[in-house]
C-alpha cells in the first residue's frame, strides 16, 4: 500500500525521518512530501493558492529510505497532502501518516495542530490517516513512536475509508510503555496558551503547564500516566440545526429595530 508521510516540522525533522524509515522497513510503499520548513500550528491550512501560481518543491533524500521519493513543499502539510492525493507526486497515496511530532497533540487543541490537520485533510480527500506525536524532550524516543505508528498504519489498512486516528506516545523506551489505551479528547492538552504581556509593544504568549486533574480516560491524562493514547478524530460535518434557516429568513425579512437585543430567541428592547 502506498503511504504518504508528512509532518508540520519540516522535511529535515528527525521525527519524520524515523517515521518514514519505520514504514519503509515494514514494507509499505512510502512517499514523502513535507514542508520545506517548520509549519507548526498551521492546522489544516493550505496557504494562498492563486490561479496560475506555482508551488516550489525540492527533491530530497531521507536517511534510511533509499529509493523512497521525497519532496520538500513550500507550504503547510495539508497542502502537501492535497497535492499528493491529486497526483502531484506520482500515484496518489492510499493512506497518510503525519508526524512524528515532538510534543503531544491532545485535547481539543488538536484543532490547531498541523500534524492533525494533515490527517484530517487526507480524510477530506478520501483516504484514512494517522497523526502521531511523542512527548517533548531533547532526544525523544522516536523508535517507540515509530513502532506504534507502523502497527496503527497496518490497522488502518483494514479500517473504514476516511478513518482518522490521533496517536500520542509518552517519551519512554518501548519496554517502559505501560500500554496503549483508547482515549476521549480532553478539554485541553498537556499545556495551555497564556498571554504574558499585552497593551503597548509586542504581544507575548507562551505555553504553560495546566496543573489541572483530568478524567483518567482522556488522552492528556493517559499520556501523562505513561500510556499511548489513541483517539478517532472526525473532521468537518454538519450539525442538526435545520430550523436555523427558517429563523434567519424570518429575521432578514423583518429586521429588528435599532437598539434591540435578542434574548432566548425573542427580540427585546
Amino acid at each position: 500500500m502506498r503511504v504518504l508521510v508528512t509532518n508540520d516540522d519540516g522535511i529535515d525533522a528527525p521525527g519524520l525521518h524515523a517515521l518514514a524509515a519505520g514504514l519503509h522497513r515494514a514494507g509499505f510503499d512510502v512517499l514523502v512530501a513535507a514542508p520545506l520548513e517548520d509549519r507548526s500550528g498551521s492546522g489544516a491550512a493550505i496557504g494562498n493558492l492563486q490561479p496560475g501560481g506555482e508551488i516550489r518543491t525540492e527533491a530530497r533524500a531521507i536517511p534510511g529510505c533509499e529509493g523512497v521519493p521525497a519532496h520538500a513543499v513550500d507550504g503547510p502539510p495539508a497542502l502537501a497532502v492535497m497535492a499528493a492525493r491529486l497526483g502531484g507526486f506520482g500515484d496518489p497515496p492510499e493512506l497518510v501518516v503525519s508526524g512524528i511530532n515532538p510534543g503531544h497533540n491532545t485535547g481539543r487543541a488538536t484543532l490547531h495542530s498541523g500534524t492533525v490537520g494533515a490527517a484530517l485533510t487526507a480524510a477530506n480527500f478520501g483516504v484514512s490517516a494517522l497523526a502521531v506525536s511523542i512527548g517533548w524532550n531533547d532526544e525523544p524516543h522516536w523508535d517507540t513512536a515509530a513502532r506504534l505508528a507502523v502497527a496503527a498504519t497496518a490497522w488502518l489498512e483494514r479500517a473504514p475509508v476516511r478513518t482518522v486516528l490521533n496517536l500520542n506516545v509518552p517519551d519512554v523506551a518501548t519496554e517502559d510503555l505501560r500500554g496503549v489505551r483508547w482515549a476521549e479528547l480532553a478539554p485541553f492538552g498537556t499545556v495551555r496558551a497564556a498571554v504574558v504581556s499585552s497593551g503597548e509593544g509586542p504581544l507575548q504568549m507562551e505555553l504553560r503547564d495546566t496543573g489541572i486533574a483530568l478524567d483518567p480516560d482522556t488522552d492528556t491524562a493517559l499520556v501523562t500516566a505513561g500510556y499511548a493514547a489513541v483517539t478517532s478524530i472526525v473532521g468537518i460535518r454538519a450539525g442538526e440545526w435545520q430550523p436555523v434557516a427558517a429563523e434567519i429568513e424570518r429575521r432578514a425579512a423583518r429586521p429588528a429595530p435599532p437598539g434591540s437585543a435578542v434574548v432566548d430567541g425573542a427580540e427585546s428592547a
